[in-house]
């Protein structure tokens, strides 16, 4: 195996997704020699098909509502129909670009960066298309992949991935959506935007179920409203071909027919075949196991992002592959509190949290200790303006800081970065309301919540 001076680095990361990059810029900026080695491209699942094609083609779909609905606005638009091809030029503009952008930040930075699929070879080495690449430290970021359930292949026909959804040629008639999930829910809105007929079947009993179960409610509501159509609280049991597409069984004896079936049940890390095992980094179901600083039990070897049992999140990998470059540059790090980690499921209307649901929090502190105050949006002026409706939830212990800001309405995605402060700097209901939110804006709306929660409502009722 070919080994030189040029391929001995401080830093060696397999992986070229956010965390992986992400590590390697800092990293980088931090004076280390950085190896970044990727098989496809640098930017990984959220950059190429995740988060930004996904937002793409859910912004698409919003454009399409809104030209149906200019009649309620005084406006007078026509929708004339979704053209495919014109959606995926978009689509592919905004991921080229970022693309390019990245491509530039890596050069900039001096990373070397290695195109091909690696393998760890040892605690300090890694494999690519015989030549080795040995670093003072590892860090694996290899991210995710779609996963299925047993017995459920997948065509990328009529049974597909989110991977094949955002390059289908075509705007389906129909489709079942196995997975209530952020990905589930988001492509059901997208294509319920596009005019597709849309099932979500979820096994739990609300959609998006890692939510606050109030943000649930609200969006089945919404759901409801829109007509998509969902089934919970029943597993799936088969799926079998239809002369015309798919008919969905579930366990409670339920079937349903499309013209596809979009498997959206989470993602699964990408570590089967890449010498992890022999290497002797402890794992658990295909994921790798690390501490609070990301460090696995090999001390040489960090992992970060989709790999590790924390939240697949493309954020979350940004900030742990920073930590892993910080920790290896000697900075002081601090570990990161995933509750306090902005959630949001792009999805019409959003979801958008930050903390711990009322439920957990009774959990914590005691349900004597908590208290939760609802905020409509109906009180809200620009939220009438935008004609969307929702709610802004708090959960707070009693006496003490807000630990939960949960929200449901179009755009309040935006206004995630404020809540995040909220809980974050541990923040009592009168101190936010001390602050004065600009009117009319959606972020007042989070004013106006503190300011009810604190005992001195203004548009709200006591």
């Amino acid at each position: 195996m070919a080994n030189d001076a040029s391929t001995v680095f401080d830093l060696v990361i397999l992986g070229g997704g956010s965390g992986g990059y992400a590590a390697a810029l800092r990293a980088a900026q931090l004076g280390l020699d950085v190896a970044l080695i990727e098989k496809d491209k640098v930017g990984g699942t959220c950059l190429h098909r995740g988060c930004i094609p996904t937002k793409a083609l859910l912004h698409a779909g919003e454009i399409a509502d809104q030209a149906r609905e200019g009649a309620e606005f005084g406006v007078k638009t026509t929708f004339e129909g979704i053209d495919i091809e014109g959606v995926h030029k978009y689509k592919d503009g905004v991921v080229s670009g970022l693309y390019k952008g990245l491509q530039g930040l890596i050069a900039s930075r001096k990373v070397t960066y290695v195109t091909g699929e690696g393998r760890l070879s040892s605690p300090t080495s890694v494999d690519v298309d015989g030549q080795r690449y040995t670093g003072r430290h590892i860090l694996l970021a290899t991210g995710s992949v779609p996963k299925s359930l047993p017995g459920l292949a997948i065509d990328g026909e009529r049974v597909i991935t989110s991977d094949h959804a955002l390059v289908l040629d075509r705007v389906p008639k129909s489709a079942i959506v196995l997975g209530g999930g952020v990905i589930g829910v988001e492509f059901a809105s997208a294509w319920k935007s596009f005019g597709t007929d849309v099932t979500i079947v979820e096994a739990l009993p609300h959609l998006v179920p890692v939510e606050d179960e109030n943000s649930s409610k609200l969006l089945e509501r919404a759901f409801r409203k829109r007509g998509i159509k969902f089934s919970l609280g029943a597993r799936f049991s088969g799926v079998e071909h239809t002369a015309d597409g798919v008919k969905v069984s579930l366990e409670n004896g339920k079937t349903f027919e499309a013209e596809l079936l979009l498997v959206a049940v989470g993602r699964g890390p990408v570590s089967q075949g890449l010498g992890y095992e022999e290497a002797g980094v402890a794992m658990d179901r295909g994921y790798v196991l690390v501490d609070e600083y990301m460090q696995t039990n090999v001390p040489t070897i960090s992992a970060v992002g989709d790999l590790v049992p924390t939240l697949q999140l493309a954020h979350v990998g940004f900030a742990e592959g920073i930590l892993v470059a910080e920790r290896l540059a000697g900075l002081k790090t601090v570990p990161i509190d995933y509750d306090g980690v902005p959630r949001v499921t792009y999805c019409h209307p959003e979801v958008a949290s930050v903390g711990i649901s009322e439920a957990k929090a009774k959990e914590l502190y005691g349900a004597d200790k908590v208290v939760a105050l609802k905020y409509s949006l109906a009180g809200n002026g620009k939220s009438k303006i935008l004609k969307t409706s929702g709610e802004i939830k708090l959960v707070q212990v009693r006496d003490g800081a807000v630990v939960g800001v949960h929200m449901v309405g179009d755009r309040l995605g935006e206004q995630v970065g404020e809540a995040q402060l909220i809980y974050n700097w541990e923040a009592l209901p009168a101190e936010v309301a001390q602050l004065i939110h600009a009117h009319p804006t959606q972020n007042e709306a989070l004013g106006e919540a503190h300011l009810a929660l604190a005992g001195k409502p203004l548009h709200a009722h006591d």
